[in-house]
């Protein structure tokens, strides 16, 4: 089990890399938040850092950069994917 120390870690580096990664698939805002569930104000604020982002969106975002090899690459290089948290969600 991952706690919340550990989760926080992930969610930050996920935000402070999210508008990079979301450029590297070449989706607009509103296409990425259509794709994991949450409205387009919301991932605006997230990518702007006016709204902490909860680990159920982690997780969405997580599974869209995942399935692109280019963006699974920077998942990696910015220690979002480690073999931690695959282990985790091998392990759920």
């Amino acid at each position: 089990m991952l706690g919340d120390s550990i989760r926080t870690i992930y969610m930050s580096r996920m935000t402070e890399n999210l508008v990079i990664l979301r450029k590297k698939l070449k989706l607009t805002q509103a296409e990425l938040a259509k794709r994991v569930g949450i409205g387009r104000q919301t991932l605006m604020d997230i990518e702007n850092k006016k709204r902490p982002m909860t680990w159920n969106v982690f997780m969405s975002l997580f599974g869209v950069f995942r399935e692109n090899e280019d963006t699974n690459s920077l998942l990696v290089f910015y220690s979002i994917s480690t073999k931690e948290l695959t282990k985790f969600i091998t392990n759920s």
